[in-house]
């Protein structure tokens, strides 16, 4: 039949039911999907796809509306927005259905999505319902020119009718052949990537695509396990003068050929954008956090960032002092020149003076040629001067010239040149106290301090840590190869939350490096972890042969969490939901509050 779909063996590759209307029946094209029949279908009721449209009383209302828009002279696609039916697919079951035309050819596509949609379904409906007018106006049919291969592309007319399925399911197709080079974008990746697709094909995966290297490690790594074991990967796509897109990027084997890869492409940015509505934002640049601490931390650093001063950037040892200095020189208008960051301890004065203000040669023993220091480097750019309060005295004198006039002397010199840097410091000490025993100058501080950051401890900010962890997790077990490893361990993650952390966020980091260099299954267990967390008290668990003290238990969980019943809930080693259940079934939900 002119016009139909005849690669099946593609068509698999997207776990989607796909009808053909003919006449006035529906044909079912390629194979079942692997949701169907759904897992929570009644064992009393036998489903086959046909069966579906007919009782389904959702899909008969859409086909209705469906054949009016198939009719009409638009153009495009006809979504019906998430749907379930809990009578006829169980409680977990959420669909979506697409009325797509290609030319005179009308298809439905039936999709399933997981029960981690549920929480934001009515917003994204509604989301989708307000949006409705102009998304029918968008043309998501754009055709390509490129060539499929001569094993997917048998006739143009094939290659145009399944890039309309794939369209008509909002993904964008990328293959990369045996050598890992790309061969093929379609016009969906094309405006997903908003990019040229001359500057991709025939480049190297890693090198070709419009995001971050680590990025195309992660979805290589991921193309290198078992098909069972592998997972959507997330990239976030921030470019300049353009709005930020969030993507998902399935990899799957070639069907007929396994040397060979596709990557489907999916927008997510508008459910993302909905899950920060809920839970709020979890990420600012390079630093991770959403407690109310952190988030000071975020608005003093946009209100910081564009105002032309020194920075005195004040915390404990590993809580990011050189990730909130770079942040606040990206937000900068000095954003396009360089950020050097320099370490003051453990350093001679001449030796730091030469690395911070250049020497001439001949200076002193050693010095055999001119040198550019630090503040020469970093032109219109930022400097950052770490651990300050090590600076020897000799040196403090000269920064505080530096920073008064805006001109340096090399060693061995006695010509000024003008320089134009900003300088932020950072410091894990008390500079006051230095102050008061002479170790550092008084109007030195008072120079460098006209704007202040004062980042938390993590054990200040403890509902940070599953997020931090979640996040060096999935970093560190590329970096490590340890792409078996699918998780943390719930009793693990206990552990972290009851652990002191004393080198802050980088010992975390550092602890789950160790973790997964030492684990052989599938999730980091406790056993896994550094030698000196093995010595931290247990979370609270709740014995099955101990009920009259499940209210004691609740209790203390709630107080040593300042009443935040998600985290009072993994101490306790319940889910959220059964956690409330035994909140109201033990009538301490009014104690709870008031903690």
């Amino acid at each position: 039949m002119s016009g139909s779909i005849h690669d099946a063996a593609l068509l698999s590759v997207f776990d989607a039911l796909i009808f053909q209307k003919t006449a006035d029946r529906f044909d079912r094209v390629g194979d079942l999907p692997s949701w169907f029949p759904p897992s929570g279908l009644s064992q009393e009721i036998e489903l086959s796809p046909e069966q579906l449209l007919e009782r389904s009383f959702f899909l008969q209302h859409f086909l209705h509306e469906a054949q009016s828009w198939w009719d009409s002279a638009e153009t495009g696609q006809w979504k019906s927005g998430l749907w379930s039916e809990p009578a006829l697919f169980g409680e977990d079951v959420v669909l979506e259905a697409t009325a797509v035309r290609h030319g005179s050819v009308r298809y439905v596509i039936l999709q399933r999505f997981g029960p981690e949609i549920l929480p934001i379904q009515p917003l994204l409906q509604k989301a989708r319902e307000e949006q409705l007018s102009h998304r029918q106006a968008v043309n998501h049919h754009e055709r390509t020119e490129a060539r499929l291969g001569s094993r997917l592309a048998k006739s143009e007319q094939e290659r145009d009718d399944v890039m309309a399925v794939l369209d008509g399911l909002g993904l964008g197709t990328i293959m990369v052949d045996a050598n890992r080079k790309v061969t093929f974008i379609s016009g969906k990746a094309r405006e997903l990537l908003q990019t040229d697709p001359d500057r991709m094909i025939g480049r190297s995966l890693v090198k070709g695509l419009p995001w971050k290297t680590e990025d195309s490690a992660r979805v290589e790594a991921m193309g290198q396990l078992p098909v069972a074991q592998r997972q959507a990967v997330s990239v976030v796509m921030e470019r300049k003068n353009r709005s930020t897109r969030a993507l998902e990027i399935e990899v799957q084997d070639d069907p007929r050929d396994p040397r060979k890869t596709i990557l489907l492409l999916k927008d997510v940015t508008e459910m993302e954008e909905l899950r920060r509505q809920l839970v709020g934002p979890t990420q600012f640049h390079d630093l991770v956090g959403k407690c109310p601490a952190m988030r000071v931390v975020y608005e003093r650093i946009r209100d910081i960032a564009t105002v032309d001063v020194p920075v005195l950037i004040d915390g404990e040892t590993g809580t990011g002092k050189e990730l909130v200095a770079r942040a606040v020189h990206q937000l900068s208008l000095r954003h396009d020149h360089p950020f050097l960051p320099v370490n003051c301890a453990g350093l001679t004065d001449s030796l730091l003076g030469s690395q911070l203000f250049g020497h001439k040669r001949g200076a002193f023993t050693g010095a055999t040629s001119d040198h550019e220091g630090f503040f020469e480097s970093a032109e219109g750019g930022t400097l950052l001067l770490d651990e300050i309060g090590d600076m020897p005295l000799s040196i403090q004198t000269t920064l505080l010239r530096v920073l008064q006039e805006g001109e340096i002397i090399r060693l061995g010199e006695s010509r000024p040149r003008k320089v134009n840097v900003r300088v932020l410091a950072a410091t894990n000490q008390h500079l006051q106290e230095l102050v008061q025993k002479g170790a550092f100058r008084a109007d030195l501080l008072y120079r460098i301090r006209v704007a202040r950051l004062k980042l938390p401890p993590l054990r200040e900010r403890r509902e940070d840590i599953p997020l931090l962890s979640a996040a060096f997790f999935m970093k560190s077990r590329i970096a490590l190869g340890k792409m078996h490893v699918l998780g943390i361990a719930p009793e693990t993650m206990q552990r972290f939350l009851r652990y002191s952390w004393p080198g802050n966020v980088r010992e975390l980091k550092g602890a789950l490096e160790y973790a997964l260099i030492h684990c052989r299954g599938e999730s980091v267990l406790p056993t896994d972890l550094p030698p000196e967390m093995c010595d931290v008290a247990p979370a609270v668990q709740i014995s099955p042969f101990c009920k009259p003290n499940e209210r004691e238990l609740i209790l203390d969980a709630l107080t040593q969490t300042k009443g935040k019943r998600a985290q009072a809930a993994k101490l306790v080693g319940m889910s959220r939901s059964t956690f409330y259940r035994r909140l109201a079934d033990l009538n301490i939900v009014q104690e709870e509050s008031s903690l």
